[in-house]
Protein backbone atom coordinates (compact mmCIF):
# COMPACT_ATOMS: atom_id res chain seq x y z
CA UNK A 1 0.00 0.00 0.00
CA UNK A 2 1.34 3.30 -1.11
CA UNK A 3 2.61 5.78 1.64
CA UNK A 4 0.83 8.43 -0.21
CA UNK A 5 -3.68 8.80 0.12
CA UNK A 6 -6.38 10.42 -1.25
CA UNK A 7 -6.88 13.65 0.81
CA UNK A 8 -10.19 14.70 2.31
CA UNK A 9 -12.31 17.25 0.59
CA UNK A 10 -11.92 19.54 3.81
CA UNK A 11 -7.78 19.67 3.32
CA UNK A 12 -6.40 23.24 3.34
CA UNK A 13 -6.91 24.12 -0.38
CA UNK A 14 -4.83 25.74 -2.94
CA UNK A 15 -7.39 26.56 -5.56
CA UNK A 16 -10.50 24.95 -7.47
CA UNK A 17 -10.22 23.50 -11.35
CA UNK A 18 -13.15 24.69 -13.78
CA UNK A 19 -13.76 24.69 -17.16
CA UNK A 20 -15.62 26.68 -18.73
CA UNK A 21 -18.71 25.84 -20.83
CA UNK A 22 -18.53 26.67 -24.80
CA UNK A 23 -20.73 26.56 -27.49
CA UNK A 24 -19.30 23.58 -29.46
CA UNK A 25 -20.48 21.26 -26.26
CA UNK A 26 -22.99 19.70 -25.02
CA UNK A 27 -24.37 23.10 -23.42
CA UNK A 28 -24.87 24.76 -26.49
CA UNK A 29 -28.30 25.07 -26.61
CA UNK A 30 -28.30 25.69 -22.46
CA UNK A 31 -25.65 28.48 -22.60
CA UNK A 32 -27.70 31.26 -21.73
CA UNK A 33 -28.78 29.85 -18.65
CA UNK A 34 -25.70 27.68 -17.87
CA UNK A 35 -23.40 30.68 -18.05
CA UNK A 36 -25.11 32.46 -15.14
CA UNK A 37 -24.74 29.39 -12.99
CA UNK A 38 -21.08 28.83 -13.96
CA UNK A 39 -20.52 32.71 -12.82
CA UNK A 40 -21.89 32.28 -9.90
CA UNK A 41 -20.31 29.32 -8.85
CA UNK A 42 -16.62 30.91 -10.02
CA UNK A 43 -17.30 34.57 -7.79
CA UNK A 44 -18.38 32.15 -4.72
CA UNK A 45 -15.19 30.20 -4.86
CA UNK A 46 -12.91 33.52 -5.68
CA UNK A 47 -14.65 34.72 -2.33
CA UNK A 48 -12.92 32.24 -0.36
CA UNK A 49 -9.54 31.40 -2.94
CA UNK A 50 -7.85 30.96 -5.79
CA UNK A 51 -9.66 29.46 -9.20
CA UNK A 52 -7.91 27.76 -12.15
CA UNK A 53 -10.54 28.08 -15.18
CA UNK A 54 -10.31 26.47 -18.42
CA UNK A 55 -10.56 28.43 -21.22
CA UNK A 56 -10.50 27.86 -25.31
CA UNK A 57 -8.47 31.20 -26.23
CA UNK A 58 -6.95 34.21 -24.84
CA UNK A 59 -10.15 36.23 -25.95
CA UNK A 60 -12.32 34.35 -23.87
CA UNK A 61 -9.73 34.27 -20.68
CA UNK A 62 -10.08 38.41 -21.31
CA UNK A 63 -13.54 38.43 -21.38
CA UNK A 64 -14.21 36.25 -18.23
CA UNK A 65 -11.81 37.90 -16.16
CA UNK A 66 -13.68 41.29 -16.51
CA UNK A 67 -17.23 39.50 -16.41
CA UNK A 68 -16.26 36.98 -12.78
CA UNK A 69 -13.99 39.36 -11.07
CA UNK A 70 -15.55 41.35 -8.11
CA UNK A 71 -13.49 43.50 -6.03
CA UNK A 72 -14.71 41.66 -2.88
CA UNK A 73 -13.01 38.40 -4.11
CA UNK A 74 -10.01 37.45 -2.26
CA UNK A 75 -8.96 34.82 -4.52
CA UNK A 76 -7.01 35.13 -7.60
CA UNK A 77 -8.47 33.64 -11.44
CA UNK A 78 -6.09 32.19 -13.11
CA UNK A 79 -7.17 31.34 -16.52
CA UNK A 80 -5.43 28.02 -19.22
CA UNK A 81 -6.13 27.97 -22.73
CA UNK A 82 -7.00 24.08 -22.78
CA UNK A 83 -9.33 22.42 -25.15
CA UNK A 84 -11.80 20.49 -23.41
CA UNK A 85 -14.79 18.16 -24.27
CA UNK A 86 -16.72 19.14 -21.44
CA UNK A 87 -17.02 20.43 -18.19
CA UNK A 88 -16.77 18.44 -15.57
CA UNK A 89 -13.55 18.49 -13.81
CA UNK A 90 -14.50 16.55 -11.06
CA UNK A 91 -14.15 13.37 -13.28
CA UNK A 92 -10.72 14.07 -15.77
CA UNK A 93 -9.82 16.74 -13.01
CA UNK A 94 -6.38 15.64 -10.81
CA UNK A 95 -6.59 13.57 -7.46
CA UNK A 96 -4.80 14.87 -4.62
CA UNK A 97 -2.45 12.52 -2.79
CA UNK A 98 -0.52 13.22 0.35
CA UNK A 99 1.92 11.10 2.70
CA UNK A 100 0.90 14.06 5.60
CA UNK A 101 3.74 16.15 4.35
CA UNK A 102 3.84 16.30 0.58
CA UNK A 103 1.46 16.47 -1.78
CA UNK A 104 1.40 15.18 -5.49
CA UNK A 105 -1.42 14.71 -8.05
CA UNK A 106 -2.96 11.71 -9.95
CA UNK A 107 -3.73 11.75 -13.15
CA UNK A 108 -6.29 8.89 -13.86
CA UNK A 109 -8.01 8.22 -17.21
CA UNK A 110 -11.06 9.59 -18.06
CA UNK A 111 -13.59 7.68 -20.71
CA UNK A 112 -16.76 9.59 -20.77
CA UNK A 113 -18.05 7.28 -17.75
CA UNK A 114 -18.23 4.24 -19.98
CA UNK A 115 -17.91 5.16 -24.06
CA UNK A 116 -20.84 7.06 -23.69
CA UNK A 117 -19.41 10.46 -24.67
CA UNK A 118 -16.75 12.04 -26.46
CA UNK A 119 -13.96 12.80 -23.81
CA UNK A 120 -10.54 12.45 -25.35
CA UNK A 121 -9.67 16.19 -24.91
CA UNK A 122 -11.13 15.93 -21.48
CA UNK A 123 -8.36 13.21 -20.69
CA UNK A 124 -5.39 15.24 -21.43
CA UNK A 125 -6.43 18.33 -19.66
CA UNK A 126 -4.23 17.25 -16.77
CA UNK A 127 -0.92 16.73 -18.81
CA UNK A 128 -1.64 19.41 -20.95
CA UNK A 129 -2.16 22.20 -17.75
CA UNK A 130 0.99 20.26 -15.77
CA UNK A 131 2.85 20.76 -19.15
CA UNK A 132 1.59 24.55 -19.12
CA UNK A 133 2.39 24.98 -15.21
CA UNK A 134 -1.07 25.36 -13.93
CA UNK A 135 -0.44 23.07 -11.29
CA UNK A 136 2.86 24.89 -10.04
CA UNK A 137 5.58 22.63 -9.13
CA UNK A 138 3.86 19.97 -7.99
CA UNK A 139 4.62 16.22 -9.12
CA UNK A 140 2.04 14.63 -11.23
CA UNK A 141 1.73 10.87 -11.91
CA UNK A 142 -0.66 9.64 -14.74
CA UNK A 143 -1.97 6.08 -14.45
CA UNK A 144 -4.46 3.64 -17.32
CA UNK A 145 -6.66 2.64 -14.83
CA UNK A 146 -10.26 4.43 -15.36
CA UNK A 147 -11.42 6.04 -12.38
CA UNK A 148 -13.46 9.48 -11.77
CA UNK A 149 -13.30 11.77 -8.87
CA UNK A 150 -17.06 11.85 -8.49
CA UNK A 151 -16.87 8.05 -8.21
CA UNK A 152 -14.66 8.08 -4.66
CA UNK A 153 -14.84 9.88 -1.31
CA UNK A 154 -12.74 9.75 1.58
CA UNK A 155 -12.33 10.69 5.06
CA UNK A 156 -8.67 11.78 4.53
CA UNK A 157 -7.59 8.70 7.08
CA UNK A 158 -7.47 6.42 4.38
CA UNK A 159 -10.90 5.40 4.09
CA UNK A 160 -12.76 5.23 0.89
CA UNK A 161 -16.64 5.22 0.47
CA UNK A 162 -17.67 4.05 -3.15
CA UNK A 163 -20.78 2.86 -4.93
CA UNK A 164 -19.68 -0.64 -6.14
CA UNK A 165 -21.87 -0.15 -8.97
CA UNK A 166 -20.22 2.20 -10.73
CA UNK A 167 -16.44 1.86 -9.69
CA UNK A 168 -16.65 -1.85 -11.07
CA UNK A 169 -18.71 -1.59 -14.22
CA UNK A 170 -16.84 -3.00 -16.91
CA UNK A 171 -17.72 -0.01 -19.40
CA UNK A 172 -14.88 1.42 -17.64
CA UNK A 173 -12.61 -0.92 -19.63
CA UNK A 174 -10.50 -1.64 -16.56
CA UNK A 175 -8.92 -5.17 -15.94
CA UNK A 176 -10.45 -8.02 -15.84
CA UNK A 177 -11.05 -9.57 -12.87
CA UNK A 178 -12.28 -5.87 -12.65
CA UNK A 179 -13.14 -6.27 -8.84
CA UNK A 180 -9.67 -7.93 -7.76
CA UNK A 181 -7.72 -4.84 -10.21
CA UNK A 182 -9.51 -2.20 -8.97
CA UNK A 183 -9.22 -3.00 -5.04
CA UNK A 184 -5.68 -3.40 -5.38
CA UNK A 185 -5.41 -0.14 -7.32
CA UNK A 186 -7.19 1.37 -4.75
CA UNK A 187 -5.25 -0.03 -2.09
CA UNK A 188 -1.75 0.72 -3.85
CA UNK A 189 -2.39 4.31 -5.56
CA UNK A 190 -5.02 5.89 -2.98
CA UNK A 191 -3.93 4.47 0.59
CA UNK A 192 -6.80 2.97 1.08
CA UNK A 193 -6.26 0.81 3.57
CA UNK A 194 -10.15 0.65 4.48
CA UNK A 195 -12.93 0.60 2.31
CA UNK A 196 -16.61 1.14 2.36
CA UNK A 197 -18.59 -0.37 -0.10
CA UNK A 198 -21.91 0.65 -1.54
CA UNK A 199 -24.19 -1.43 -3.96
CA UNK A 200 -28.17 0.23 -3.90
CA UNK A 201 -28.05 3.67 -4.54
CA UNK A 202 -28.49 5.55 -7.77
CA UNK A 203 -30.66 8.22 -9.20
CA UNK A 204 -32.47 8.52 -12.25
CA UNK A 205 -31.02 10.85 -15.10
CA UNK A 206 -27.55 10.08 -14.08
CA UNK A 207 -24.90 9.18 -16.84
CA UNK A 208 -22.37 8.03 -14.13
CA UNK A 209 -23.79 4.37 -13.25
CA UNK A 210 -23.99 6.05 -9.56
CA UNK A 211 -21.22 8.69 -8.49
CA UNK A 212 -20.75 8.31 -4.69
CA UNK A 213 -20.83 12.11 -4.73
CA UNK A 214 -24.24 12.03 -5.73
CA UNK A 215 -25.02 9.98 -2.80
CA UNK A 216 -23.09 9.68 0.14
CA UNK A 217 -20.51 12.10 1.03
CA UNK A 218 -18.14 12.13 4.25
CA UNK A 219 -18.12 15.47 6.22
CA UNK A 220 -15.88 14.16 8.59
CA UNK A 221 -14.23 11.42 9.52
CA UNK A 222 -16.74 9.94 11.59
CA UNK A 223 -19.54 11.28 9.89
CA UNK A 224 -21.50 11.03 6.66
CA UNK A 225 -23.94 12.55 4.87
CA UNK A 226 -26.10 11.13 1.94
CA UNK A 227 -29.09 11.15 -0.23
CA UNK A 228 -32.52 10.31 1.26
CA UNK A 229 -35.94 9.25 0.02
CA UNK A 230 -38.67 9.93 2.08
CA UNK A 231 -41.43 9.17 -0.57
CA UNK A 232 -42.82 6.03 -0.73
CA UNK A 233 -44.50 6.97 -3.99
CA UNK A 234 -41.12 7.93 -5.58
CA UNK A 235 -39.43 5.00 -8.13
CA UNK A 236 -35.68 5.88 -5.56
CA UNK A 237 -37.43 5.08 -2.79
CA UNK A 238 -36.72 1.15 -2.56
CA UNK A 239 -32.55 1.59 -3.75
CA UNK A 240 -32.21 4.35 -1.59
CA UNK A 241 -33.58 3.29 1.41
CA UNK A 242 -31.77 -0.02 0.88
CA UNK A 243 -28.47 2.65 0.52
CA UNK A 244 -29.33 4.27 4.20
CA UNK A 245 -29.29 0.25 5.62
CA UNK A 246 -26.41 -0.19 3.96
CA UNK A 247 -25.07 2.68 5.45
CA UNK A 248 -26.42 2.09 8.58
CA UNK A 249 -24.46 -1.36 9.10
CA UNK A 250 -20.66 0.06 8.07
CA UNK A 251 -18.10 0.35 10.50
CA UNK A 252 -15.30 3.16 10.42
CA UNK A 253 -11.34 1.50 10.65
CA UNK A 254 -11.35 1.58 14.48
CA UNK A 255 -14.81 -0.51 14.52
CA UNK A 256 -17.40 2.43 15.13
CA UNK A 257 -20.69 2.76 13.11
CA UNK A 258 -20.97 6.37 11.06
CA UNK A 259 -22.85 8.89 12.63
CA UNK A 260 -25.45 9.57 9.70
CA UNK A 261 -27.49 12.66 8.43
CA UNK A 262 -29.92 12.62 5.73
CA UNK A 263 -30.80 14.75 2.99
CA UNK A 264 -33.83 16.18 1.92
CA UNK A 265 -34.96 14.27 -1.15
CA UNK A 266 -35.55 17.00 -3.64
CA UNK A 267 -39.24 17.00 -5.61
CA UNK A 268 -39.07 15.74 -8.67
CA UNK A 269 -37.41 17.80 -11.42
CA UNK A 270 -38.12 16.86 -15.77
CA UNK A 271 -36.92 18.06 -18.68
CA UNK A 272 -38.99 19.02 -21.51
CA UNK A 273 -39.37 15.70 -23.06
CA UNK A 274 -40.45 13.70 -19.15
CA UNK A 275 -37.24 12.56 -18.40
CA UNK A 276 -36.15 12.76 -15.29
CA UNK A 277 -33.10 14.70 -14.05
CA UNK A 278 -30.80 13.26 -11.14
CA UNK A 279 -31.39 16.64 -8.57
CA UNK A 280 -29.41 16.02 -5.53
CA UNK A 281 -28.19 17.86 -2.57
CA UNK A 282 -25.12 15.11 -2.07
CA UNK A 283 -23.31 17.05 -4.43
CA UNK A 284 -21.97 19.93 -3.06
CA UNK A 285 -18.18 21.81 -2.61
CA UNK A 286 -15.91 22.18 0.44
CA UNK A 287 -13.96 25.19 0.08
CA UNK A 288 -11.57 26.49 2.54
CA UNK A 289 -13.96 28.19 4.26
CA UNK A 290 -17.52 27.45 2.78
CA UNK A 291 -19.94 24.82 1.27
CA UNK A 292 -21.11 25.31 -1.53
CA UNK A 293 -24.29 23.49 -1.82
CA UNK A 294 -26.94 23.54 -5.21
CA UNK A 295 -30.24 24.77 -4.78
CA UNK A 296 -33.19 23.80 -7.26
CA UNK A 297 -35.81 26.22 -7.06
CA UNK A 298 -37.51 23.59 -4.77
CA UNK A 299 -38.93 24.08 -1.36
CA UNK A 300 -36.55 21.22 0.11
CA UNK A 301 -33.59 23.77 -0.77
CA UNK A 302 -33.81 26.04 2.83
CA UNK A 303 -33.47 22.81 4.58
CA UNK A 304 -31.16 21.21 2.62
CA UNK A 305 -28.58 24.25 3.33
CA UNK A 306 -29.75 24.05 6.87
CA UNK A 307 -28.89 20.25 7.38
CA UNK A 308 -25.48 21.20 6.08
CA UNK A 309 -24.78 24.29 8.35
CA UNK A 310 -25.35 21.79 10.74
CA UNK A 311 -22.60 19.55 9.68
CA UNK A 312 -20.02 22.63 9.04
CA UNK A 313 -20.83 25.01 11.57
CA UNK A 314 -16.97 26.48 10.98
CA UNK A 315 -17.86 26.71 7.66
CA UNK A 316 -20.44 29.64 5.80
CA UNK A 317 -22.99 27.23 3.76
CA UNK A 318 -23.82 29.09 0.60
CA UNK A 319 -27.13 27.63 -1.40
CA UNK A 320 -25.94 28.41 -5.91
CA UNK A 321 -29.18 28.33 -8.07
CA UNK A 322 -27.79 25.09 -9.95
CA UNK A 323 -31.07 23.76 -11.52
CA UNK A 324 -29.98 24.44 -15.49
CA UNK A 325 -26.79 21.87 -14.69
CA UNK A 326 -28.71 18.91 -13.79
CA UNK A 327 -30.34 19.23 -17.41
CA UNK A 328 -26.62 17.86 -18.84
CA UNK A 329 -26.83 15.10 -15.35
CA UNK A 330 -24.74 16.82 -13.28
CA UNK A 331 -24.46 19.62 -10.47
CA UNK A 332 -22.26 21.75 -8.38
CA UNK A 333 -19.48 19.35 -7.18
CA UNK A 334 -19.49 17.55 -10.74
CA UNK A 335 -18.50 20.93 -11.91
CA UNK A 336 -15.41 21.76 -9.91
CA UNK A 337 -12.28 19.77 -8.21
CA UNK A 338 -10.69 20.95 -5.48
CA UNK A 339 -6.31 21.40 -5.89
CA UNK A 340 -4.05 21.11 -2.79
CA UNK A 341 -1.71 23.96 -2.12
CA UNK A 342 1.04 24.74 -4.14
CA UNK A 343 -1.37 24.09 -7.47
CA UNK A 344 -0.92 27.71 -8.54
CA UNK A 345 -0.18 28.50 -11.99
CA UNK A 346 3.19 30.09 -12.49
CA UNK A 347 1.61 33.10 -14.56
CA UNK A 348 -1.91 34.20 -14.56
Amino acid sequence: MSRFYLAAEWAPQGAVLMAWPQPDSDWTTLLDQAEPVFTAIARAILSDQDLILCVKSQRQASDLKKHIVTKEGRGQLYTVVVSTNDTWARDFGPLTLTDGTETRLLDATFNGWGNKFLSERDNEVNRVLHRQGAFGTLAMDSDPMVVEGGAIDTDGMGTLLVNRPCIMNPNRGNPDPVEEHMTQWLRERLGAAHILWLGQGFLEGDDTDGHIDTLARFVDYRHIVYQSCNDPEDGHYPKLQAMAGELAALHSASGQHYRLTPLPWPDPIHDAEGNRLPATYANFLITNHSVLVPRYELPQDDEACRVLAGCFPERQVRGIPCRPLIQQGGSLHCLTMQLPPGAIPNAP
